[in-house]
């Protein structure tokens, strides 16, 4: 699977290809240039080019904080009640589970920052649904395609 094909090209990947320049005909008077001196390579698209766009990026924005932050006010919320309860109710948790309980909550907080990320809408003109669930598998199955392409130019 190529990214290169309209279908599976990225919202904000750039539509054009650029031109190679034109080599300048050689010349026997041409003069040699030291070794030291070999220029830069240029980067194929300037970060205009490649940039996410501010839609998409507000948008990722929000469904990471909110992906992400829910679980994360859960987590420390589960603390304080562990602890309200033990003070003023008298009632001893088990430490194990509210160590579990903890973990649970701030690993979906981990979780929720790449779910907000990829359910978020790449397309600048579409908004996407609430819970993002066939973005996410669009998206998804975007970053695998990339990787295995990355990965075979490797090899």
């Amino acid at each position: 699977m190529s990214a290169e094909t309209e279908g599976n090209r990225l919202p904000f990947e750039p539509k054009k290809k650029r031109q190679k320049p034109a080599k300048a005909p050689s010349n026997s008077t041409a003069v040699k240039q030291e070794s030291g001196n070999k220029e830069k390579k240029k980067p194929k698209y300037t970060k205009e080019e490649t940039a996410i766009p501010q839609v998409v990026s507000q948008r990722m924005i929000r469904r990471v904080a909110s992906f992400c932050g829910v679980p994360t006010a859960l987590g420390i919320a589960s603390l304080v009640c562990s602890y309200l309860l033990l003070i003023y109710a008298g009632i001893k948790l088990p430490p194990v589970a509210v160590l579990l309980v903890n973990m649970g909550f701030f690993g979906l907080g981990v979780l929720g920052i790449t779910y907000g990320v990829l359910s978020a809408s790449w397309d600048e003109d579409r908004v996407g649904t609430l819970l993002g669930w066939s973005e996410f598998t669009t998206n998804w199955g975007r970053m695998l395609a990339a990787w295995r392409e990355t990965r075979q130019k490797n090899i």
